[in-house]
């Protein structure tokens, strides 16, 4: 009887211990939270590994103003909105679904930007383009301008340049 109680015990000790140990951790949970807004800030799927595009660093004139300016290349194609863009385009958004990019883009419309939705074909992410411009620096200046307009949103503090290949 004896032998069957100290079994009985063990049972119940190993099922404790083996439920406990599979507890995430939460600094787990907040890693991956931070791995998930840290690319792609609004995605609502998994997140994909991307290659990393080549950005390059250029000095502008007045560096004092203005820290280096970094451009993504990425070959993008127009799925909502004007058929073409320039090839420097100020991106204000990032999304897993067009869905998503699309109101973005009916917010920045209604703001007065001549916003639009293009696909990164490499990783199938739909970007939102708040403007474009022939040069990098008009792009640069409308990307400073755009975040100047927007100080409260910290989505829009992460707007970056991307030149269309």
């Amino acid at each position: 009887m004896n032998m069957k109680k100290n079994l009985l015990y063990m049972l119940i000790a190993g099922i404790i211990l083996s439920v406990s140990a599979c507890k995430s951790s939460e600094s787990a949970y907040r890693q991956a939270y931070e791995k998930a807004i840290q690319g792609d800030e609004q995605k609502e799927t998994a997140v994909v590994e991307q290659p990393v595009p080549h950005v390059l660093e250029v000095q502008t004139p007045a560096a004092e103003e203005s820290a280096p300016v970094a451009v993504r290349e990425e070959k993008v194609t127009v799925v909502s909105g004007e058929e073409t863009i320039k090839p420097y385009c100020v991106v204000c958004g990032s999304f897993a679904l067009k869905a998503n990019a699309d109101a973005l883009r009916q917010q920045l419309i209604n703001d007065g930007y001549p916003a639009v939705v293009v696909i990164n074909e490499v990783g199938r992410t739909y970007r939102v383009v708040c403007s474009s411009f022939a040069t990098k620096e008009e792009a640069a200046k409308a990307r400073d301008a755009f975040k100047a307009r927007y100080p409260d949103n910290s989505d829009f503090q992460n707007a970056w340049i991307l030149y269309n290949k």
